[in-house]
This record gives structure tokens, sequence and C-alpha cells, in this order.
């Protein structure tokens, strides 16, 4: 019972942002690599990790919003991480790296900004009934889109706990 007033409270809940930050603006982000579509799927899963913390109205147009968070993919790496019996690759890792601002709207100045946030993931190459990898264009463009979604997923868990736990 004496804990119970001590300040602690569950990681990912609270909030370290001004009272005055009710509604915050997730517009598109910049993307400058040659991959398609990341630039949507990131600002989406991070509305998405906002509009779960329950606090505060998320919208895509900065007009009204009390902050804003912006962003730039500056790359995207696929590199071999692992091989198979025949030594072609099994195993890819997927490097991201983005430039990410948080800044109060009123007075354009940054709340939290990462210049060189970097996320990575680890995902196999499929393979034919033979074990041999399917080196098919659509299969792998899928399996993109998969790492695509749980890497985004991770960097808005990540991004919306730094702004609001003030890491």
């Amino acid at each position: 019972m004496a804990a119970s007033g001590c300040g602690y409270s569950l990681a990912g809940r609270g909030s370290f942002l001004p009272a005055s930050i009710r509604r915050v603006a997730v517009p598109q982000i910049e993307n400058r690599t040659n991959v398609t579509q990341i630039e949507q799927v990131v600002p989406e899963k991070i509305r998405n990790e906002l509009i779960g913390r329950g606090k505060y109205e998320v919208v895509t147009d900065r007009t009204g919003a009390d902050a804003v968070l912006s962003g730039t993919i500056t790359s995207i790496f696929l590199q071999p991480a692992a091989l198979s019996n025949n030594q072609l690759t099994s195993r890819y890792l997927f490097t991201l790296t983005m430039s990410v601002q948080f800044t109060d709207a009123r007075t354009n100045e940054a709340i939290w900004s990462n210049d060189t946030l970097t996320f990575r993931e680890e995902y196999d190459q499929s393979t034919s009934s033979n074990g041999a990898p399917v080196l098919e264009g659509s299969a792998f463009v899928d399996q993109e889109r998969g790492s695509f979604d749980r890497i985004s997923t991770d960097l808005a868990r990540t991004v919306v706990t730094a702004i609001l736990e003030a890491f």
C-alpha cells in the first residue's frame, strides 16, 4: 500500500507532454528511398499507436493541430543474413533509418526529435517444396511488405513511447 502514492505508472501509458497538446497531426512523411508506399504505412501505424493511447485526437491535417509529428525515411537496406545448405540466401536483414520530429504547432519548437532512428528486422526468404529459395518477384515483394508492416509497428510504438514518456 505504501507504493501506491510513489508516482510509478505502467510504461507506455504516461505522458510528459504539456496539457495544452490535445490534437496531434501526423501527416504523410517524406520518403527518400525507392521503396514505395512505406511513406503511407509508417504514419498510419503512428496514428494508430497514438489513438491507442486514448489521450489525443489524431488527424492527418496540420490545420488546428497543437503538435505535429513529421519525418523522413532516409534509407532502407536489404542484405543477406543467412545462407541455405545450397549457399543461397535464406534470411534477409531489413534496416530502415529515418528522421523524426515532434513539434509544438504554436511555437514551432521541437518537443522531441531523433535524426537517426534505426529499425532492423530479419525475415525468411520463401522456399519451394524442394527447399530452394523462391526468387519470384511477387513472393519477394509480399514478404517485404510483411516486413514493412512489422517494422512500422515497432517504429510507431517506439516513437510514440519516446515522445510521451520523454525518453
